[in-house]
């Protein structure tokens, strides 16, 4: 394959569902994205909308004509595999269920999820009940590729650690089908100097996880400095990463290609819009326009 394709900054946001899958890419058009995440149903839980095929398949259409990359769908933030409380680990069971079946109407993206706090059980019980909702939900035939989120390890989140993510791996029946979403605040804040030290923090996340592992990054500056297990984002060179520490991961050799995923506070899309610009700027003074 030819090496200069593989340099392309694919970079985009959250965007809402409510006016459909084909609203969605059009807005990300808009904006100057060509990947972006949204929330299979509300972020706090709830139900989700039927799916319309013709909806779909516009968007399908209107990905393949614009040559996007590939898309970070979100599992709703109260999904807690690893709950002391059965009934919230049923929901996450269900709610999984449902939206990989729904993804299927997009094959081939991610599904991207917080791996959950085990409130006071433990580590070990925390990754044993992660990973067996993953064995339970996820099917050898699926097209999507189910993403574990890092953390930032505050409280009792499972994630915070690079080792985390690695047993849960080692634990499943299908690990082709699962891989990790990198939240540069995230790492940051759980004790990773991505920003400063980013070829190091790669090396590590190789050592223990493998790059291979590694599908997606969420783009975010932290208002939090390195260690401090809190997850603040904060907009991109306005926080302790820096414009500075953004660009050495979204420029990095090994990530090229990897759909960037900007969730930093912003008013409304006229931010991100700036920002996946400013990126955009900061990606081609590195690469040129030969990656395009």
């Amino acid at each position: 394959m030819d090496e200069k394709k593989k340099e392309h900054l694919y970079i985009g946001c959250h965007l809402s569902s409510a006016g459909g899958f084909a609203a969605m890419g059009k807005t990300a058009l808009e904006i100057g994205a060509d990947t972006f995440a949204f929330f299979t149903r509300n972020p706090r839980g709830g139900r989700a909308k039927p799916v319309c095929e013709e909806d779909a398949e516009a968007l399908r259409q209107l990905l393949r004509q614009h040559h996007f990359g590939k898309l970070v769908a979100h599992a709703p933030y109260t999904l807690n595999p690893c709950s002391a409380a059965e009934k919230t680990r049923e929901f996450a069971y269900m709610a999984m269920t449902e939206d990989l079946a729904r993804m299927e109407y997009l094959p081939g993206n991610y599904y991207n999820f917080h791996p959950g706090s085990h409130v006071g059980q433990g580590r070990e019980t925390g990754i044993r009940l992660i990973s067996e909702l993953l064995n339970r939900v996820i099917q050898p035939q699926q097209s999507t590729v189910v993403l574990l989120e890092t953390m930032a390890g505050k409280g009792s989140e499972i994630g915070g650690r690079f080792e985390d993510l690695a047993e849960i791996l080692s634990r499943l029946r299908c690990p082709d089908k699962v891989g990790v979403c990198l939240d540069t605040c995230h790492v940051s804040d759980g004790g990773y100097d991505i920003a400063a030290k980013t070829d190091e923090v790669l090396e590590e996340f190789d050592r223990v996880i493998g790059l291979d592992k590694l599908k997606a990054l969420h783009i975010n500056d932290s208002r939090n400095p390195v260690g401090a297990r809190k997850d603040r984002h904060a907009p991109i060179g306005e926080g302790t990463l820096g414009l500075a520490g953004i660009k050495s991961v979204i420029c990095h050799p090994a990530l090229q290609s990897l759909p960037c995923i900007l969730e930093t506070p912003q008013e409304n899309l006229s931010g991100y819009k700036r920002e996946i610009e400013l990126l955009r700027k900061e990606w081609e003074k590195h690469y040129g326009n030969e990656g395009d």
